[in-house]
């Protein structure tokens, strides 16, 4: 049996047992080229074939089909979907990912099931197959755990056993074989999610008294909501319209300045970065 055969066969008995499978290439990588061109952002919306890990399917008839356009694939890859997530344990170039995961076992307080699936590399590493809850997105991840320690996640892929990459064949761990994968220990699946975004104290503008507050505490509240990807667009359009108070002689500069600059602070843009943009727009309603 050739390596395509044998990649072929444990393909379609992963893809029987539910998992997503595709073709690679003997250098792990997707084995159906793209047919756009560099740069497009497509994931197979346009129904062709060549897009990696969202080629990935679990229908028998279409594996036989992305391995029939790829003749030379001697493995194939796993997509992490629905819950599956991997911990890619490296051990090369002085690098030993056991060790790594062993002191964040140790520190955290969890270990690995013993029992659950492992595929070990040619190199000597190994894939641990984990598990996580429904709706749980995982992110991939190159070393944030930990030297020789990567992430496969939402997106990413494992290679499959029984696949042969340059220096050898993935094989199932040999006393374990094919089991089914464990859940993540939850103080592991904390480490592997991104860190919470900092929640910042929203609050109402308090206006001083006697001021003309109206409009100015509408703006700032403006600010103080805005998305973070739109923190310096919100800032320039609350105020240039706080400006076109200030030239109207309902507000004050100097009001106008402090309330719109402590609200760019108070949601995290940098102080330069504020004072630019309230500049900016100032000088914008100057020239209209």
């Amino acid at each position: 049996m050739s390596n395509h055969e044998k990649a072929l066969e444990n393909a379609l008995r992963a893809a029987a047992q539910g998992y997503a499978v595709a073709p690679t290439t003997i250098n792990k990588t997707p084995a159906i080229p793209s047919p756009h061109e560099k740069g497009h952002t497509c994931k197979g919306e346009c129904g062709q074939p060549g897009h990696g890990v969202y080629d990935a399917t679990t229908n028998a008839a279409d594996v036989r089909g992305l391995f029939g356009l790829a003749p030379k694939a001697v493995g194939y890859l796993i997509a992490c979907r629905r819950r599956l997530v991997g911990l890619d344990v490296d051990v090369k170039n002085g690098v030993n990912g056991y060790e790594t995961l062993a002191e964040l076992g140790r520190q955290h307080g969890f270990e690995i099931p013993r029992i659950t699936t492992t595929v070990f590399t040619p190199s000597g590493g190994a894939h641990v197959w984990l598990t996580v809850a429904d709706g749980v997105a995982v992110p991939n991840s190159v070393g944030r755990l930990g030297p020789g320690l990567d992430v496969r996640g939402t997106g990413g892929y494992l290679v499959g056993p029984g696949s042969t990459g340059r220096t050898g064949e993935y094989v199932f761990h040999p006393k374990v074989g094919y089991v089914d994968p464990q859940p993540a220990p939850d103080e592991l699946l904390q480490l592997m999610l991104p860190p919470a975004p900092p929640v910042r104290p929203q609050r109402r503008y308090e206006p001083r008294q006697g001021q003309p507050s109206r409009a100015l505490e509408g703006l700032v509240n403006v600010v103080l909501s805005a998305p973070h990807g739109e923190r310096n667009s919100k800032l320039y359009w609350a105020a240039s319209k706080a400006w076109a108070h200030v030239g109207d002689g309902h507000l004050a500069a100097c009001d106008v300045e402090a309330e719109l600059f402590g609200a760019a602070i108070q949601i995290g843009l940098g102080e330069a970065e504020a004072l630019r943009t309230i500049a900016s727009a100032q000088r914008s309603g100057v020239l209209a």
